[in-house]
């Protein structure tokens, strides 16, 4: 079976990116005989959408499941429909973490561990890792809000869809 996993390098000793939607790395690889392919996240760097662009990467690689440290809510429901298992909380190697789930020692969750994080934020910082979550909570924060309704997604992403316009914008 193939798991993806994200990654800060392109090796099986590589540490685990906690970040999903911004790891430098995924490592597709397959459990059976421990193959696997290095792929760079070409969704590292996206002003937004990061997370479920990386979802549907991941899902196009025919991955089953996803080990990786924190997963926002439109990654979530991203691979939730795509029939991707989502396991967060790993760090280690990626190897390790691996291991951990061949040995039945990991449960899934279909629930994010982290807030929306609405793209990386303005005002410099270099990127990576540098985007805020809901009532300005740090990255990494958990999300303790309500599920929002259809209505109330479809504005965000429509009021997402503004903001990446005005970026484009700005950079033309």
């Amino acid at each position: 079976m193939k798991i993806a996993v994200s990654s800060s390098g392109n090796n099986l000793d590589s540490q685990i990116d906690p970040r999903f939607g911004r790891c430098a790395y995924f490592l597709i690889v397959d459990t059976d005989d421990m193959n696997f392919e290095a792929f760079d996240n070409e969704s590292i760097a996206l002003g937004g959408g990061a997370g479920i662009q990386a979802a549907q990467f991941v899902a196009s690689k025919g991955a089953k499941a996803i080990l990786t440290g924190n997963v926002g809510p439109n990654a979530v429901k991203t691979l939730g429909a795509a029939g991707v298992e989502v396991f967060v909380g790993q760090n280690g190697t990626v190897g390790e973490a691996l291991e951990r789930y061949k040995g039945g020692d990991l449960q899934p969750t279909s629930a994010p561990n982290v807030a929306d994080h609405h793209g990386m934020g303005g005002g410099g910082g270099g990127g990576r890792g540098m985007g805020r979550g809901m009532g300005g909570a740090p990255q990494g924060a958990v999300s303790q809000s309500a599920p929002m309704s259809r209505e109330e997604e479809l504005k965000r992403l429509k009021d997402q869809v503004n903001q990446l316009q005005e970026q484009i914008k700005a950079i033309e």
